[in-house]
């Protein structure tokens, strides 16, 4: 089934991929982009776009960079969160820094997430 979002994102979503930082390259292109169970990067989930979504795990991964650590981006967070949660989605977040110093850290808690999500949906059947 698929997600509900908003049409006019999809050019931002397209936009936001061709100027990836180079911390979301990095988790892309060195863990993602082969990992097992398929990710998409620059998602549209109704009026948001994560960073990357596995719909396989109801995944979403956000980098979070500094606009992320004010008030404002703090609040759009929490919002953006809830409806998340809402649709049953999962959010892992991590900082650049921590893609930058602990990327086999980072790595391995997505993967831990993906199969426990994935294991929980196979035993709820």
């Amino acid at each position: 089934m698929s997600l509900p979002y908003q049409r006019d994102l999809i050019l931002r979503a397209k936009e936001l991929r061709k100027a990836a930082t180079r911390w979301e390259n990095h988790l892309w292109y060195d863990f993602l982009r082969t990992y097992p169970v398929r990710f998409q990067r620059q998602k549209t989930i109704r009026r948001f776009i994560v960073d990357f979504y596995c719909h396989q795990a109801k995944l979403a991964i956000e980098l979070d960079g500094s606009q992320h650590h004010t008030e404002q981006g703090s609040a759009y967070d929490t919002e953006r969160d809830a409806v998340l949660s809402g649709l049953g989605i999962q959010i892992l977040r991590f900082t650049n820094w921590q893609i930058e110093q602990e990327f086999p850290c980072v790595c391995a808690a997505i993967d831990q997430a993906v199969q426990q999500s994935i294991s929980r949906k196979e035993n709820a059947l």
